[in-house]
């Protein structure tokens, strides 16, 4: 069996684990792997949403089952979040790789210091109004797409320090990923066919990356539901942003050729 199976099978059942219980992070972890093995972000991007495809839907099901979604959130960030992602994914396969790999491993940096700081806050439960969640779920949706992850730690961690009740925004959220997901997949797909993504046929050499991903990932998801209401935020959420950092602090001082 390939041995970048094995790995990113284990990377995919660890981010899978973690984001069904803070509502981030599979896709920044995911990435920040696929970057440290010298793998182009807008290969890394298509990768990780080919993947998520799978993921997202067992583990929004397993929200939907354990009752964790909010209807006002997921109607609201669903519209807003799949145009974003579109257009990220058409922004990301427009710019050469090189250009986009040090935006890429400055944003995900960022979004390492994001999560850390953010589990650590616990403000008073409010509900946000539409005109909050439209921009949140827009902005979330782009960066999700461009940088290769991103949709929890902005759309998870902005709704949750705005003050809406954590295990909610988590099930809301991780359901409302899939149809993000599906948007940003169907527009790398049509970059390929329009020729507008002319280096797209690279991503088959991380055939088994994908696999990885997608099976340690489904493994993982059904869990998402239990982990939200059974893991330590603080602990996780800790964990995750220094790892996020140093692979971020790994490409800088190691940046691929």
């Amino acid at each position: 069996m390939d041995t970048d199976f094995l790995v990113f099978l284990t990377v995919g059942f660890f981010a899978q684990i973690v984001d069904g219980a803070l509502g981030m992070a599979y896709g920044v972890i995911s990435t920040s792997v696929l970057l440290a093995f010298g793998v182009p972000p807008a290969i890394a991007s298509a990768t990780i949403h080919a993947a998520e495809i799978v993921t997202t839907a067992i583990s929004g099901a397993s929200h939907l089952a354990f009752r964790n979604v909010d209807r006002r959130l997921l109607y609201r960030l669903v519209p807003a979040g799949m145009l974003g992602g579109a257009l990220g994914a058409y922004v990301l396969t427009s710019v050469p790789g090189d250009t986009m790999r040090g935006v890429v491993t400055v944003y995900l940096g960022i979004m390492g210091i994001v999560i850390m700081s953010r589990v650590f806050r616990f403000p008073r439960p409010r509900e946000l109004g539409p005109g909050a969640l439209v921009p949140i779920g827009l902005v979330g949706g782009f960066m999700d797409a461009a940088g290769g992850g991103g949709w929890g730690p902005t759309v998870s961690s902005g709704l949750i320090g705005a003050g809406e009740e954590p295990r909610y925004v988590v099930g809301s959220v991780n359901l409302a990923e899939f149809f993000v997901t599906v948007t940003i997949s169907a527009t790398f797909l049509i970059a390929v066919v329009t020729g507008h993504w002319t280096n797209a046929g690279a991503i088959v050499d991380f055939g088994w990356a994908i696999a990885g991903l997608v099976v340690g990932g489904a493994c993982a998801a059904p869990l998402a539901g239990w982990a939200v209401k059974s893991a330590p935020p603080r602990v996780l959420g800790g964990a995750v942003g220094m790892l996020i950092v140093g692979l971020a602090l790994y490409q800088v001082l190691s940046p691929g050729e």
